[in-house]
């Protein structure tokens, strides 16, 4: 494999007066793996992180295939392994009891369970030993923008100036509101309840009170987790204030309502309730600022898919924002940011929304149900809706072409091991079957792989680094159009 370094830094002149090249508000998944993602280009990036202390409670959420192999794909998979519990692919879709499909086409086909905090930290550690600075305690209270820059202010009137400012903050972004982007869609018609806390019934009793109630309510679980406790969600009876957290009391009500018992809960390690909720920013990107992550997009968490949703939001940015601060970015490249991921974000919320339409109790909403039960007992709808959860049946429209080009690439195995740890570093990749091409004068952002030995029912593919597949053939002249297209001039 033959490769060159990264281009140049930007010259004194494009960095003067600004103290970073790009600020992050909001160190979650979005913001650290963003972070990270900048980083491998050598970007300066400060993240700003409101809160001063790591989240108190242990919620555990689901790393999706498709994020999966994004973190095989920068090596972080093995440490994220330690901390997880695989779990196999099935029921993904609103909680319909369907196996997994057959044969999916990934080396990664589980569900990884993994205490956020723990995701975060990790992503953190990742992003801080490549070289960001992450400032906790730190919140933007206002910016400015002009055409050389951003100017930002924090909450005790420091002032920072950066190139660009991306808005990681959630889905009461600050920078969202201070931006003016519209944020349309439905507020919440339902909300539930969702803690951690112990039980007082045996288990066997919990599990058969549990299977009874879920027949006909979806929203509601008493999952074990950990030695005495369990994680617990029940349906609210209604949408209150959500700035005002359950308590016991809460629970024990809304237990008894749904269940007939309050399972005898506990000492709870921590409460919270959240809504149905569904908006999606019109732009995702207003001259120097950008969103991604909840400050782009919200939705029910039913399918698991909010945080992989935005961990993939910030795998399409980071290069292309990189490839813009570094000089070399075609000048639409960061354009392809909002046409790429914004309809994917709008797939997801329909999806959500229909989920959340087959959780109903209500003679309709079930009768819909039966019907979507039973068709999913064709694989062909089964795996439709599998790729939808987890993302690996995204096809990003790159024109008339095979179907294979704008999706993701697998982890085959090629001559030097397997295909993702080649992507480790954040570059783009040349495969090529022929042995008769070269990323030539491109070879400072793409790598080359001649007679890869890999799997491909194509002569050569041109992967970007976010693990799309940007071109296929075996044309050199062809190949240096598509190399412009997405690296822009060559170098020299």
């Amino acid at each position: 494999m033959h490769s060159g370094q990264f281009t140049a830094a930007p010259s004194s002149d494009e960095t003067a007066g600004h103290d970073f090249d790009v600020i992050i508000a909001g160190c979650g998944p979005t913001g650290a793996v963003l972070a990270a993602e900048l980083r491998l280009h050598g970007v300066r990036v400060l993240v700003l992180e409101r809160e001063t202390e790591p989240a108190s409670y242990v919620r555990i959420v689901a790393l999706h295939m498709r994020s999966i192999e994004l973190m095989a794909m920068r090596g972080l998979l093995d440490r994220l392994l330690r901390h997880g519990r695989r779990r196999p692919i099935g029921g993904l879709f609103a909680a319909i009891p369907a196996p997994a499909p057959e044969d999916l086409d990934s080396e990664y086909a589980c569900l990884l369970g993994i205490p956020q905090p723990v995701v975060v930290r990790l992503l953190e550690e990742h992003a801080v030993a490549l070289g960001a600075r992450v400032r906790h305690g730190g919140a933007v209270a206002g910016f400015e923008q002009d055409d050389q820059g951003v100017t930002v202010e924090l909450a005790g009137g420091e002032r920072l100036r950066s190139r660009y400012l991306v808005g990681c903050d959630g889905a009461r972004s600050t920078v969202r509101n201070l931006l003016g982007v519209g944020f349309p869609g439905e507020p919440s018609r339902n909300e539930t309840l969702m803690g951690e806390m112990e039980v007082g019934l045996p288990p066997k009793e919990v599990a058969a009170r549990v299977a009874r109630v879920r027949e006909t309510r979806h929203r509601f679980w008493l999952r074990p987790f950990g030695t005495e406790v369990y994680s617990v969600v029940v349906p609210d009876a209604g949408v209150g204030d959500r700035t005002a957290p359950p308590t016991l009391e809460d629970f024990k009500e809304r237990l008894r309502a749904v269940a007939g018992t309050d399972f005898g809960v506990h000492s709870p390690r921590w409460l919270s309730r959240f809504g149905d909720a569904t908006r999606l920013a019109e732009h995702y990107r207003v001259g120097r600022v950008l969103l991604a992550g909840d400050a782009a997009h919200i939705h029910p968490p039913t399918g698991g898919q909010g945080l992989n949703l935005g961990i993939q939001d910030a795998f399409n940015l980071g290069w292309k924002l990189a490839a813009l601060i570094r000089g070399w970015a075609p000048d639409t490249l960061l354009d392809t940011y909002q046409a790429e991921r914004r309809p994917v974000a709008e797939d997801v919320l329909d999806n959500t929304r229909a989920q959340m339409e087959l959780h109903s109790t209500e003679p309709g909403p079930q009768a819909v149900r039966r019907l979507l039960t039973e068709l999913m007992g064709f694989d062909e709808v089964n795996r439709r809706l599998t790729e939808k959860i987890t993302a690996t049946g995204i096809r990003y429209d790159f024109g008339e072409s095979p179907d294979l080009l704008g999706r993701r690439v697998e982890d085959v195995e090629v001559a030097q091991g397997r295909l993702y740890g080649l992507l480790h570093r954040g570059r783009g990749l040349l495969l090529d079957r022929t042995g008769h091409l070269t990323a030539g004068r491109w070879s400072d952002r793409v790598d080359h792989l001649a007679d890869p030995g890999a799997a491909l029912d194509v002569p050569c593919v041109l992967v970007r680094p976010d693990g799309h597949v940007a071109w296929i053939g075996d044309d050199q002249r062809d190949l240096d159009g598509h190399l412009a297209r997405w690296f822009g001039e060559p170098a020299g």
